[in-house]
């Protein structure tokens, strides 16, 4: 009990901190894991990796590890929409240390001012955050060679159309991170602009933070990196470029000045590696130029179909498929993500992506028409008219196209589906067609039929199965025609890449793995189970596992009968579950996540309900304090639930919406819900959410917490 009590002071230091650091000698917390299982029960892990080390590359042998900071990582900062995956330095310098034997350790800093100093106080050996090489930081780290090169930019609001030099700055602020490199560019100008006037903010403010606070008018203007003031105005045109400061800024990594052989090996792969990250928006290459540059761009959309963000993880049939060609070649993967879906042929054509890959479908008139060519087909796909499920009940859905006579079917004009219908017409069937928004997809068009909005629309099979994963009240009233198939598009001209991708589809279509991520998508049942609960009994149990879970929930505190209410939607006491993402056990934790918080064996109940606790009381650092407890419980089982990056999109939207952002039941879960419409999600941060799932998630828990309250005493 007291080496537990022991234990529960050292986490609590570590995850009340700024940065993961254990008390004890400030030991930084490893990927290995925070815990280490013994005989006795859990002890730190931690001060294996918390040694100081200041030598080169040949100490690292030694030790057999490379300390690895990154910035905190257990979400993606943002869904990308025109770039390459936040992980791919994370990727990038993994490959480098496990080719040279050693053991990669990743240390997660929450605040970006505290990598410098931890590299020089020997806590860890190379940074990967892409830092500026900055003359200042020249003087006491180096630079790997170049990943890429920036340049800084003045941002003010959209509407602010007078500022254009640095003139035009006189009794302006710039509001800038004092640790950042834009500190440093401005406190240079200043010697030539003295009128220039600078605002550190917060440390713990990312730059998208700062450009978001520039955008509602807490702050000024600010100074950010070309390539994330793109990332911003992806999602969000309230802001825009000034003018483009004059000093291009190299990006690299950073290690210990007098690490020479570690310099020499890691240029030396990263030539090889060939990192350079990104391609000029308007570019049309061949596939030997694709292989050269090592980097495919994707065009695709944000969807369910597609590609999406949820629990961290960036997931989509599309992206899984493509994604695995790529790595086939040896490539990365640059996603691309256009306003609207009639913008993916327009934007191939022009030169912004080499590929769709966006469930498109396939026929020889729509290769004509849009002058492009399609690969052989990956899937085979049925369109499908959707009716509400009331229908089904009084008997009025339609079962024949002679019964769409008289009902009217609303689609995009730019969809096969419009194609469809009109036929349809020109066989005599008095259907109605009526023209959907081009920004609205189909899961958002069957969601207002099953509110009554619209009467019917079409839908290939494969969206309409994921869509009755998770809802009950539509359903598919008849096929119209035979099953079309989808297939990827590139140029006319692109024909060795229209080869590769052939033979690709070739060798993996109804493959191990093709199957296989075809049934996580489309196959998986997702919605809230159906069977008979576990019955607390009179002596208050309600778990096999209350035991494990009361111990737990002590440590962390929380009501061990709100966990169990939790266990149960995750996983219906099942430690053996899966879901469709990955997560596992009883707490249905994403793997790379028991990982950062050291538990790797989460079918393993005691393993698997500590880590699902711990990541719940990780998540707490992510709210105000002053949130009402109850509230906070609430917003913690949303983060949990779909991620905290969605939950503070919808936070943000509640606020804009002139609804209340520390309330989570009327307010935060109504604006959750509209994150599954395109002209929402574009202009959210982390992109589409299938909001109804965490709104569900937390309702469910709350009703079954209150009934569990009743039956069983708390701790």
């Amino acid at each position: 009990m007291f080496r537990r009590m022991l234990l529960w002071f050292a986490l609590l230091g570590m995850l009340g901190t700024p940065g993961c650091f254990w008390d004890k000698d400030d030991a930084p917390a490893s990927s290995k894991g925070l815990w280490k299982k013994t005989d006795e029960g859990y002890e730190s892990n931690a001060p294996r990796w918390g040694y100081i080390e200041t030598g080169d590359l040949d100490a690292m042998h030694r030790r057999g590890a490379v300390r690895l900071i990154l910035p905190k990582a257990q979400e993606f900062d943002y869904l990308p929409r025109m770039g390459l995956p936040q992980n791919h330095e994370r990727e990038l310098v993994l490959r480098f240390v496990k080719e040279r034997g050693l053991t990669p350790v990743e240390l997660y800093l929450d605040h970006r001012s505290d990598m410098l100093p931890y590299l020089l106080q020997g806590k860890g050996d190379i940074i990967v955050a892409g830092l500026s090489m900055t003359e200042n930081r020249k003087k006491s780290v180096d630079f790997s060679v170049p990943l890429w090169a920036v340049t800084e930019q003045v941002v003010v609001r959209a509407n602010e159309k007078y500022i254009q030099t640095l003139t035009d700055l006189r009794g302006r602020t710039i509001a800038v991170r004092k640790s950042s490199s834009y500190w440093e560019t401005i406190t240079e100008l200043k010697k030539e602009h003295p009128y220039l006037q600078l605002k550190a903010v917060d440390e713990t403010l990312d730059t998208l933070q700062i450009l978001g606070s520039v955008a509602s008018g807490e702050y000024d203007l600010t100074v950010a990196d070309d390539n994330l003031v793109n990332v911003f105005q992806s999602y969000n045109d309230s802001l825009r470029v000034a003018f483009n400061l004059p000093q291009e800024r190299k990006i690299a990594w950073a290690f210990r000045k007098n690490s020479e052989e570690l310099k020499f090996e890691l240029n030396t792969f990263l030539g090889k590696a060939n990192p350079s990250l990104g391609l000029q928006e308007m570019v049309r290459v061949d596939w030997e130029e694709i292989k050269k540059r090592k980097l495919l761009r994707v065009l695709t959309r944000n969807s369910a179909a597609t590609y999406f963000i949820w629990r961290g993880e960036l997931l989509g049939f599309e992206y899984d498929l493509i994604r695995h060609f790529a790595e086939r070649h040896k490539l990365r993967v640059e996603l691309v993500v256009p306003p609207n879906r009639s913008d993916l042929i327009p934007w191939l054509r022009k030169g912004k992506g080499d590929i769709i890959a966006a469930s498109l479908t396939a026929t020889d008139e729509r290769a004509k028409r849009e002058n492009v060519v399609f690969s052989r087909p990956y899937n085979y796909v049925s369109e499908i008219v959707v009716a509400r499920i009331a229908e089904e009940e009084k008997g009025t859905l339609p079962k024949a196209e002679t019964d769409l006579a008289g009902r009217t079917i609303v689609v995009r004009r730019s969809s096969s589906y419009w194609k469809t219908v009109e036929k349809l017409q020109h066989q005599g069937i008095a259907v109605k067609l009526v023209e959907a928004p081009e920004t609205m997809e189909t899961e958002e068009i069957i969601a207002k039929v099953a509110t009554g909005e619209y009467d019917l629309t079409l839908s290939d099979s494969h969206i309409l199965d994921i869509e009755l994963t998770w809802r009950d009240d539509v359903t598919a009233a008849l096929a119209l025609g035979d099953p079309v198939p989808h297939g990827w598009a590139v140029r006319q001209d692109d024909k060795e890449l229209l080869e590769a991708v052939n033979r690709f589809i070739r060798r993996e279509y109804k493959g191990v793995f093709y199957n296989l991520t075809h049934k996580r998508y489309f196959s998986n049942k997702r919605k809230i189970l159906k069977h008979t609960e576990f019955r607390a009994k009179n002596k208050g149990e309600l778990s096999p596992y209350d035991a494990i879970v009361k111990g737990f929930a002590e440590q962390y505190g929380f009501d061990w009968r709100l966990i169990v209410a939790q266990m149960y939607q995750e996983s219906q006491f099942n430690p053996q579950a899966r879901s469709f993402a990955g997560a596992l056990g009883l707490m249905q934790v994403m793997p790379r996540t028991a990982k950062f918080l050291g538990h790797d064996n989460l079918v393993q109940p005691m393993e698997g309900i500590h880590a699902g606790i711990a990541y719940l009381y990780y998540l707490k650092r992510y709210f105000p304090d002053d949130l009402p407890v109850e509230e906070r419980t609430w917003f913690l089982l949303a983060a949990y639930n779909a991620g905290q990056g969605h939950v503070f999109d919808a936070r943000r939207l509640a606020h804009a919406l002139g609804l209340d952002a520390n309330r989570w039941f009327g307010h935060v879960e109504n604006a959750m819900l509209l994150l599954s419409n395109p002209r929402y999600a574009r202009h959210a941060r982390y992109g589409y959410c299938r909001g109804s799932e965490p709104v569900r998630y937390v309702s469910e828990i709350r009703r079954r917490f209150e009934g569990y309250k009743k039956v069983a005493p708390p701790q």
